[in-house]
């Protein structure tokens, strides 16, 4: 059935004869299959294809297989992720795929504060648990850095700010977007913005709990590393690479990615295929 489609397909360009040859097919095979009515799996298939091609544009050609399939199921399709990968695959739709990669620092004797995460990155709901980290960009015009704060419950991006210097100003300024009603514990590691007087103050002021974890070990604020990580592939898929855009130009991109698409339109699985923003709202209605 493939042979066939691909003589189909190929046929304005090349003669049937030779592109039959080449893909060891029968012309009278070919003709017969050619004539005969297209089976109702195969428009079921096309049907399928628009939905899943609808779903994959609205996510910014970011989402995989099994993504896609978690929107369908809202949609009320009952399709298996297989089905779902191989219409993907033979419509040439990808989602982001990658690596992670891991930095590492030096590490440091003394801690400013305790551990109180101790790598359960989970909450009862929101505005009670963030981790927060600094990642940066390399663009035409020198570096762009993003500090951010990941609300362990919904997560969604619950501050960030940008700056073109990693100063303490970056990370004060991600912790005042938005304001939690009582105690919240803001966990980071020990880079000196986040054990700077700055932020300390600022915490002291919102009754943020301040926990850091350990310098040189990645994984004790996996979940944000991670989140960098989803990120920038993403922004790189959509957008390109950082280093052909200026910082200007990448800041509109940061902007209308986290506030537009991350926060408000790009469904998690482990949120049940919810976006942050819905997730948070029903949160706070529950609370």
């Amino acid at each position: 059935m493939t042979r066939f489609r691909f003589v189909q397909d190929h046929q304005a360009e090349y003669p049937v004869k030779r592109l039959c040859e080449l893909v060891e097919c029968s012309r009278s095979g070919f003709y017969a299959w050619r004539s005969r009515p297209l089976s109702d799996r195969y428009m079921a298939d096309v049907d399928l294809a628009a939905e899943i091609f609808e779903i994959h544009h609205a996510s910014q050609r970011t989402y995989g297989a099994p993504r896609v399939l978690g929107q369908l199921l809202h949609r009320g399709y009952r399709v298996s992720q297989k089905r779902v990968a191989r219409i993907m695959a033979e419509c040439g739709m990808v989602g982001v795929h990658g690596r992670k990669h891991w930095r590492r620092g030096k590490r440091t004797h003394t801690a400013p504060g305790p551990d109180l995460i101790g790598r359960d990155f989970t909450a009862e709901s929101s505005n009670e648990r963030w981790v927060a980290d600094i990642t940066e960009f390399r663009c035409r015009d020198g570096k762009l850095y993003l500090a951010g704060i990941l609300d362990l419950h919904d997560r969604g991006i619950a501050g960030w700010s940008m700056s073109t210097r990693a100063s303490a100003d970056i990370v004060v300024n991600a912790l005042a977007r938005r304001q939690p009603d009582g105690r919240v514990i803001h966990h980071a590691d020990r880079g000196g913005q986040y054990v700077s007087g700055a932020l300390g103050l600022t915490m002291a002021d919102h009754d943020v709990a301040a926990s850091f974890g350990r310098t040189g070990v990645c994984w004790d604020n996996a979940a944000m590393e991670s989140t960098w990580a989803t990120i920038k592939k993403e922004i790189r898929h959509i957008h390109g690479d950082s280093e052909t855009m200026t910082r200007s130009q990448l800041r509109t991109v940061v902007f209308a990615y986290i506030e537009t698409f991350y926060n408000r339109q790009r469904h998690q699985a482990g949120l049940g295929h919810r976006t942050p923003a819905e997730t948070y709202a029903r949160s706070r209605a529950a609370a």
